[in-house]
């Protein structure tokens, strides 16, 4: 090293001579030392160069050749490794450059430009350095109109550093899609291209933005017209791709459409296109990807996507490639694609997973594909979390399949990897998986057993107590599929591994969800008479508890009929009748709500009643007294001339149990 940098030291010592012309002429050998070269830019770097080269830049007695040169320089040393940028970063490159921009010089303002947009597009640049400044993005959109270089470097700049609603508000705010739209009609190319790329990252997940572009226009054309000429076969892939991409979010933000022509007839089949063979890696998984966004949410788009261009077949070729028989000569190319072919699996998982989010016929169609169901276990368990979570968004949409879960799901025996991706996985994988679970414990799912054998029970109750809003959810919602039609050492074992503290916890959860789940699952348990009689023998006195804290509680209809229909279940046990008659402040609460103004709490009530009342049950002459004296049959009297034909049926037999 100590050689290679002793014959790289004199073009740092020209920085310092003292005569500006040799100054200026080491700074043009040094630009031409260091292209293409890596070894001779890290050299330099490691000479002190770049602070040298920074303190001409932007000395005032400098000349603009020289300050323009220096920005080349520092450009091309940015060209290099992750490492160059870094240490460019550390010597606080980007000020200076931004500093460069209020020169009345052209030229050196786009060799400025130039190098901060390699600076930003590099993965180790933190975007939020473009924001510090609140000048600066309003002063580049002022540069927008001085060239074609300032057009393009500009807009490459924004398109990166565009990460998230905080940066498209800032640029939204400065007028960014104005002073953009009228650069899709450039004579460059490459303006046009990184114009499109702006508007693409400006408009996702972004209504305001998608909105507005909807009415903006160019010369007399609006901008999904001028989008949708982009995507013509005739042009470049990454054009056809990103205007893609921008019709996409437009009609995911629901600026467009989903009917609109543009998007049946022109977007969908653009990003078809775009997953065949004959497409490069990237442009295959970004098609799909961008694909599978578009057609999320919207049945009648699946179902178009999933005969389109045989697509469902075309996507199995993502899991070959490439192969050993691949058609690549380029051997740069192939060693890149075997590094990404994950992406492609992920990127195929994701399309399925949205072809197959609602319609039964298209599931099977995917199900049915050669392997499928062997590829999906695999992904459950590869290295890449990528794939890992693509594949359970897979199985997940496929797993709200009655028909799969019973044949194709038990074949493939899938809930033991399933059971394996739950073992510590990170959220966002936790979240869709136990989501899957929640479907394959179903009564009418045969992977209900086997899962329950496997410590699903823990897992669940686990899961209950996640500060994760979603994963409390779901854990509740599995065990309420599972205790539904379930033995009863299966429902001692869920309450067990509940513990009663964690009950009342779930039933005092701020989350509405969570408290319906829990009152499911409470519900489920208290089923049939014998368990009914068994789980309020033990757990009677919480339960009696829970049901009083919530019905006076402040808490929506769907809450409390809900808790009125765990009443019922409990006045249908044997000897759990008991806690109801013993407990007066409950029969009050009954009492009340079957005079309610809401019909459905009226209904649940007199479901209590009813199983309370009637004849065949031992003691049951002593409830009927009982309730006699406390006025229920007065109410029943009035509402057996109800005008809701529920509630008089529900009176009248109610009453016949006290004639008989």
């Amino acid at each position: 090293l100590q050689e290679v940098t002793a014959s790289s030291r004199h073009y740092v010592d020209r920085l310092f001579d003292l005569d500006p012309q040799k100054v200026l002429q080491g700074v043009i050998d040094m630009k031409n030392a260091v292209i293409g070269n890596n070894k001779q830019k890290a050299n330099l770097i490691v000479l002190g160069a770049v602070p040298r080269l920074l303190y001409l830049l932007q000395q005032e007695s400098s000349s603009t050749e020289l300050r323009t040169e220096c920005a080349v320089v520092l450009g091309s040393l940015a060209m290099g490794t992750e490492n160059n940028v870094k240490s460019l970063l550390d010597c606080h490159i980007i000020p200076a450059l931004l500093q460069g921009l209020l020169s009345p010089d052209l030229k050196f303002i786009e060799a400025c430009l130039r190098c901060l947009r390699t600076i930003f597009i590099s993965p180790v640049t933190p975007e939020d350095l473009l924001y510090t400044d609140a000048t600066v993005i309003s002063h580049l959109m002022a540069l927008l109109s001085r060239s074609r270089y300032t057009q393009e470097y500009i807009c490459q700049i924004f398109s990166h550093c565009c990460k998230g609603p905080d940066h498209q508000t800032i640029l939204f705010n400065h007028g960014a899609v104005q002073s953009i739209a009228h650069l899709l009609v450039s004579t460059s190319y490459k303006v046009r291209m990184q114009a499109l790329k702006c508007f693409s990252v400006l408009a996702f997940e972004n209504p305001q933005v998608s909105m507005t572009l909807v009415n903006v226009s160019v010369d007399g054309e609006v901008l999904p017209q001028i989008f949708v000429k982009m995507l013509q076969r005739d042009k470049p892939i990454e054009m056809q791709l990103t205007s893609a991409k921008c019709l996409t979010s437009m009609c995911r933000a629901g600026a467009i459409r989903t009917d609109d022509p543009c998007i049946v007839l022109k977007t969908l089949p653009c990003l078809v296109r775009m997953c065949s063979k004959e497409r490069l890696l990237e442009e295959r998984v970004e098609g799909a990807e961008t694909l599978a966004y578009l057609i999320e949410t919207d049945v009648e788009l699946q179902r178009i996507a999933s005969i389109t261009d045989h697509l469902i077949a075309m996507l199995a070729d993502y899991f070959k490639y490439p192969s050993s028989v691949s058609a690549i000569t380029d051997i740069k190319r192939l060693d890149h694609d075997l590094k990404h072919a994950h992406e492609l699996r992920q990127a195929a998982f994701k399309l399925y997973a949205s072809l197959g989010a609602n319609d039964e016929d298209i599931r099977k169609k995917i199900i049915e594909t050669e392997n499928m169901m062997d590829r999906i276990v695999n992904g459950l368990s590869e290295s890449s979390l990528k794939v890992r979570l693509a594949a359970v968004r897979c199985l997940h949409s496929l797993s709200r399949s009655v028909q799969q879960l019973r044949t194709s799901f038990q074949d493939h025996a899938v809930w033991k990897p399933l059971m394996k991706v739950l073992q510590n996985a990170p959220n966002e994988i936790l979240i869709v998986a136990s989501s899957t679970l929640c479907n394959l414990l179903l009564e009418f799912s045969p992977s209900k057993e086997p899962i329950l054998e496997s410590g699903a029970i823990e897992l669940l109750c686990s899961l209950t107590q996640s500060e994760n809003l979603a994963l409390r959810v779901n854990g509740i919602w599995a065990l309420m599929n599972m205790a539904f039609q379930a033995e009863q050492k299966i429902k001692s074992d869920i309450l067990r591994g509940l513990s009663t503290e964690q009950l009342f916890q779930l039933l005092s959860d701020s989350d509405v969800n969570v408290l319906m789940k829990t009152l499911g699952l409470l519900r489920n348990l208290l089923s049939t008479r014998p368990h009914i009689d068994h789980i309020m023998s033990t757990h009677g006195k919480q339960i009696m508890q829970a049901v009083t804290l919530i019905l006076e509680g402040e808490h929506n209809i769907e809450v409390k009929e809900q808790t009125l229909c765990i009443l019922a279940n409990i006045a249908d046990g044997t000897t759990a009748k008991e806690l109801i008659m013993t407990n007066d402040d409950i029969l009050q609460k009954i009492k009340y709500y079957m005079s309610h103004s809401n019909a459905k709490l009226q209904l649940a009530a007199m479901f209590c009643i009813s199983n309370l009342i009637w004849n065949e049950e031992e003691g049951s002459q002593e409830r009927q007294d009982k309730l006699r004296d406390m006025g229920i049959v007065d109410i029943l009297h009035k509402l057996s001339q109800s005008s809701d034909p529920n509630l008089c049926d529900k009176a009248k037999t109610a009453l016949q149990q006290y004639l008989a």
